[in-house]
């Protein structure tokens, strides 16, 4: 591939902006980036900082699910445990603490899969 400005000259990367080839007299580097010189470096360098951010990000959405897990985990279980101690002496009662119990570990076991997602 040859350089987009300088047809004679081979091309040593691509702009991150443009996707045009750069021979080494056009090319600036914009972070880890290569961006055409005078052109996109600005444009460049915004997009590797919101590329940082929604890594970060990802990773406190990531953090925020196995904090949820951690509470309807330990909140099933004792709804869950409840419930089944007290089936002898409260009956449907029991039945219904038993359930959401129930319903609030799958809640953990759903934020504990999903959290995997933003590793």
């Amino acid at each position: 591939m040859n350089c987009y400005y300088h047809q004679d000259k081979s091309a040593v990367g691509l702009c991150k902006y443009c996707q045009r080839g750069l021979c080494s007299d056009c090319d600036a580097h914009a972070g880890d980036s290569l961006a055409c010189k005078g052109l996109h470096e600005e444009q460049v360098r915004a997009m590797e900082l919101l590329l940082e951010k929604n890594i970060l990000q990802a990773k406190r959405v990531g953090m925020d699910y196995m904090r949820n897990t951690i509470f309807y985990g330990s909140v099933g279980i004792l709804f869950t445990a409840f419930g089944a101690s007290q089936l002898k002496w409260l009956g449907v009662q029991a039945v219904v603490y038993l359930l959401i119990g129930l319903a609030l570990l799958w809640a953990a076991l759903a934020n504990y899969l999903e959290s995997r997602k933003y590793k």
